[in-house]
C-alpha cells in the first residue's frame, strides 16, 4: 500500500475512527507537492531492522514509515508549542486585568487541568 492509498484509507474513517462501509462515500485527497530535501541519518541496525519489520507489516516502505513517525512527532510537538504559547499569552492578558499574580497563576493552573 503506497502513501496515497494510506491517505485514502484514512479518509474512509469517520471522526470516531469507524470505517465507512459504503465505498461510494470515500473522498479524494489531493496532496500539494512540497519541496523535498534528502538527508542522511545514522540509525542503530536493530532499530532499522525493527522499522523494516513494522513497515512490512503495514505494507509500506520503511522510508514512508520514518516520514510518518517524524510527521506524527512533529505535529505533537508543534501542537504543544502552540498550546504553551496560548497559555503564556493568556497569562499576560490576565496579568494586565487582574492585579493578583496568585490569582492569575491559579487561573492558568485551572486551565491546564481542564485541558489535560
Amino acid at each position: 500500500m503506497n502513501e496515497r492509498e494510506l491517505f485514502l484509507l484514512a479518509l474512509r474513517l469517520d471522526l470516531k475512527g469507524n470505517y465507512m462501509k459504503n465505498r461510494e462515500e470515500k473522498l479524494e485527497l489531493y496532496i500539494r507537492p512540497r519541496p523535498i530535501k534528502t538527508v542522511s541519518i545514522e540509525i542503530p541496525k536493530d532499530t532499522l531492522a525493527s522499522l523494516k519489520k513494522v513497515a512490512a507489516n503495514r505494507d509500506m516502505s520503511y522510508q514512508a514509515l520514518l516520514r510518518f513517525y517524524i510527521g506524527q512527532g512533529l505535529r505533537q510537538d508543534l501542537t504543544k508549542l502552540f498550546g504553551d504559547h496560548v497559555l503564556e499569552t493568556t497569562a499576560q492578558v490576565l496579568a494586565r486585568h487582574i492585579q493578583s499574580e496568585k490569582e492569575v497563576s491559579a487561573i492558568i493552573r485551572e486551565i491546564q487541568v481542564e485541558v489535560s
